[in-house]
């Protein structure tokens, strides 16, 4: 039984993201037959899409009572974001940074973990008796988040228009709906069920799991998506899709999870949200030093160090 957990908790990650794909591309087809315009298709289906792998995980380790795999699946990701997907796309190819995403997307996703860290600090806060980010902190950060589609609804208006979406037949189009929500609703499922066990078996925290493995996971498609652009030298898009991202975790994912259902908070994973703390400042300083507005490659392989190196702490810390 421990071997199927484990054999299922590997294909969850094949589901998860190809569900999420599949999901996307029948939900963006059923909204070109309706009329959508580019720009409304962008900013809900697509970028709700890109997060439903960390929503769908968070949503099923909260009903099971697994936060710190909720909260670690979050917080890992973000790091991931930055010091691994980043570092690796400006390896390939040093990464030209758009004025908006200095001065206002980057800021942005700073204030969401200083804004995260504040709400789910109770205990230092408010003399709690526990650490919880509740019903209303998740409101909160939906607020935070509508601010931000609107920011980004003006962004977008006129990349839209280049935004090249594929059309299917209805009913192909729905069988890709409904064959992706089962394929994020299953891989979650065993994702979860899966990291349990490892955490039980290995001795280590939910938490710990949450932040390494199921992290790298689900940040597997904007470490593809990052890469391909760098590659291609789109640079501007390969940081935008980790910005964005990084934002869409804190306001959206953890918002709508914890209204669904509220997440206890380890204090212990304060030092995580520290990290995502220095490794976004890390990022705006790169920025202004050296050659401004470009993250270069030797830039690039101290983010990869510096992931490397917290991923061996999380094993020691446990």
């Amino acid at each position: 039984m421990q071997i199927l957990t484990y054999i299922l908790f590997i294909v969850g990650f094949v589901l998860l993201i190809k569900g999420a794909d599949y999901l996307v591309e029948g939900s963006s087809s059923i909204g070109k037959r309706l009329g959508l315009t580019p720009l409304f298709i962008g900013l809900t289906i697509v970028a709700f899409g890109t997060s439903a792998p960390e929503l769908f995980v968070n949503i099923v380790a909260s009903f099971q009572g697994n936060a710190g795999i909720a909260v670690g699946n979050i917080l890992g990701s973000n790091i991931a974001n930055i010091l691994l997907i980043l570092g690796t796309a400006a390896l390939i190819t040093p990464l030209v940074v758009q004025t908006n995403t200095i001065n206002k997307e980057i800021p942005l996703s700073f204030l969401a973990v200083v804004v995260l860290g504040v709400l789910v600090n109770d205990v230092f806060f408010d003399n709690a008796a526990h650490n919880i980010l509740g019903r209303g902190d998740g409101f909160i950060l939906i607020a935070f988040f509508i601010i931000f589609m609107y920011y980004a609804a003006g962004m977008r208006r006129a990349e839209s228009q280049e935004m090249s979406i594929k059309e299917y037949k209805k009913s192909i189009s729905w069988l890709m709906i409904a064959g992706g929500l089962a394929g994020l609703g299953l891989g979650s499922k065993w994702i979860v069920d899966g990291a349990t066990v490892i955490a039980q078996q290995a001795g280590f925290s939910e938490a710990l799991v949450g932040l390494s493995i199921i992290a790298i996971g689900t940040s597997l498609p904007e470490l593809a998506a990052s890469s391909v652009a760098a590659y291609k030298g789109k640079t501007d898009i390969a940081i935008g899709n980790v910005v964005g991202s990084n934002i869409f975790n804190i306001f959206w994912v953890l918002g709508l999870s914890s209204i669904i259902r509220p997440i206890e908070f380890s204090p212990s994973l304060n030092f995580d949200i520290l990290m995502v703390v220095v490794a976004t400042i890390l990022l705006l300083i790169f920025l202004y030093i050296g050659k401004r507005q470009v993250l270069q490659r030797r830039e690039g392989y101290l983010f990869l160090i510096l992931y490397l190196a917290y991923i061996a702490f999380l094993f020691y810390r446990g």
